[in-house]
């Protein structure tokens, strides 16, 4: 919540009027500040990952390959993505589910003011704000149909995000109250697999694997379009 409060004054006082508090000078100096804001976070991921790497090693090969399941979702996401147009953009948004960890990785790559850098921002705004309603929706309609058992899914809630996990083993304990004590340590070691070892992950994996669809499907299926003239002085302002 404080990151969703955050944005939005943030976003009131950018486009506050007459007194133009946060402009675009302001902003500008933002960008570069976010680089070092970001520097603990990415040290945080470094430390945590290291220390539970242990974790990694002992538990079953079943919550180590469930996170390959992830890679899935590039196959899928990244060509709906350039149909609708996006260009470099869909890397970052596509290759994870976007939190802080793949924040950090995607920004330390390929820096603030880049395309994937955008793209990873943009997916990351709307998971703050409506990507625990989405998820605890869908995993009570999955729950529902697929004769799946209670610890897969369990299993499948854990995706490095500790709000996202809560969300989405909530409908699940309901659904199982008898297998509730089960379901939440499936789900909560499966999400602290997807966090560290979703890391790397999405260094040697996710991101090369979808820098390489994006070469290969983006002059297939991908949208060509023509900026407009205050799209064009826009973008050279900024530049």
């Amino acid at each position: 919540m404080p990151l969703l409060y955050a944005m939005i004054i943030g976003l009131a006082l950018y486009l506050l009027k007459p007194f133009k508090i946060v402009g675009k000078k302001q902003s500008k100096v933002a960008q570069g500040a976010m680089l070092v804001f970001i520097g603990p976070l990415i040290a945080k991921l470094a430390i945590s990952s290291g220390q539970s790497i242990h974790i990694i090693l002992q538990v079953g090969p079943a919550l180590l390959l469930q996170e390959l399941g992830n890679l899935g979702t590039i196959f899928l996401a990244l060509p709906v993505a350039l149909l609708l147009g996006f260009k470099r953009e869909t890397i970052g948004m596509t290759s994870s589910i976007c939190r802080e960890p793949n924040l950090g990785i995607i920004i330390d790559k390929y820096g603030f003011d880049s395309d994937e850098a955008r793209g990873v921002l943009t997916v990351f705004v709307i998971g703050t704000m409506i990507g625990t309603i989405f998820i605890s929706f869908l995993v009570s309609i999955i729950a529902s149909v697929l004769p799946l058992h209670p610890y897969a899914m369990a299993m499948a809630c854990g995706i490095g995000s500790a709000s996202m996990n809560a969300a989405a083993v909530s409908p699940l304990v309901h659904m199982y109250p008898a297998l509730a004590t089960n379901i939440e340590a499936f789900a909560g070691c499966s999400n602290l697999i997807s966090f560290c070892f979703g890391i790397y992950e999405c260094i040697l994996l996710s991101i090369p694997l979808t820098e390489f669809l994006y070469k290969h499907l983006e002059p297939i299926i991908g949208r060509e379009y023509e900026k407009d003239d205050e799209t064009k002085e826009e973008v050279q302002k900024w530049n």
